[in-house]
């Protein structure tokens, strides 16, 4: 059973999901398909996941596809609901846990992909984010991409990730709280003052990207609507188009220096106001004692340089 354990005092929980250890490790793209290793993700070994949720195809062949994690960190059949405990409050981690499997290529990655084959990934992290949002116990749903070893990445072949749970997590939290002490929408106004910074990285017509004024990760970067949307699945198929093209310009550029990354997308929580965002989090600096006792980071590449980076 996956247990879920709270912080003796704070809002702070930790999955104990055993079976996790069991991952297949494969972070190099030519480790596939050689006598030692297959590749769980590639064409042919659709067998060797769990049944297939969705896919999207291009002919008689899949281009992107979506199934359950085979190593999860929440299920669906355990108990949605999380009984007070004291210091030891704990309860079962219940949800849906999803991998996305965003090509058939194993050896591009999401960087490499066109804009439309870009948009086809978002509009189904849309898609599962509006079906997940619906079941019975899910508060909230969390999608997120690890690239590289130092992003968290177990498989190369390029894949995203989904956690619907019964937790909204802190993070998320922190910033709803933080909003509500404004009159309006503090993010509209800071992607108006964004835009005309040292910090700006890309605009079109719908979407603004730039660099954070005080990071926690060098190169670390957001992607925002300009219109205020609660969510992913509130946008246009031109937003969409617009979003890929916000993506498409950033990814390249990590990908020309070889940077590992993380990526996420934080929306609203059902009933509730935020400007929906994705953050960007290249995994270029590692956190130490300080970072961890503090919650305090130590940046070696100014957000204005690392605007003029993504600018060039």
């Amino acid at each position: 059973m996956i247990e879920l354990r709270k912080d003796y005092i704070l809002d702070r929980w930790s999955y104990i999901a055993l079976g996790r250890g069991k991952r297949p490790q494969e972070t190099e793209a030519d480790a596939c398909c050689t006598a030692n290793a297959v590749c769980y993700f590639c064409p042919g070994n659709e067998n060797m996941t769990p049944p297939e949720i969705g896919r999207v195809v291009d002919g008689e062949e899949w281009k992107v596809r979506w199934f359950a994690n085979k190593f999860p960190a929440v299920e669906p059949e355990l108990h949605k609901e999380i009984e007070p405990g004291g210091f030891y409050t704990k309860g079962e981690g219940f949800g849906f846990h999803e991998v996305i499997a965003e090509t058939p290529d194993h050896t591009r990655q999401l960087a490499n992909l066109s804009r439309e084959e870009l948009k086809d990934v978002l509009k189904i992290y849309a898609q599962r984010m509006a079906e997940l949002s619906q079941k019975d116990g899910v508060k909230y749903v969390q999608i997120f991409k690890n690239s590289g070893a130092e992003g968290g990445c177990s498989i190369a072949h390029s894949h995203s990730q989904i956690i619907a749970g019964n937790l909204v997590p802190r993070y998320v939290k922190e910033k709803m709280e933080a909003v509500k002490k404004y009159e309006k929408c503090p993010y509209c106004e800071i992607i108006e003052k964004e835009e005309k910074s040292e910090r700006f990285v890309f605009a079109n017509e719908n979407f603004l990207a730039f660099t954070t004024f005080a990071p926690r990760f060098n190169y670390e970067v957001m992607i925002f609507p300009k219109k205020h949307y609660r969510n992913l699945t509130e946008i246009s198929e031109k937003e969409f188009e617009d979003l890929a093209e916000a993506f498409e310009k950033i990814l390249s550029k990590l990908a020309k220096i070889g940077a590992p990354y993380n990526f996420y997308l934080h929306v609203a929580p059902t009933g509730e106001d935020l400007h929906f965002h994705f953050e960007i989090t290249p995994r270029m600096n590692t956190w130490a004692g300080f970072e961890l006792a503090t919650e305090s980071y130590v940046i070696t590449t100014s957000p204005e340089e690392a605007a003029a980076f993504y600018r060039e």
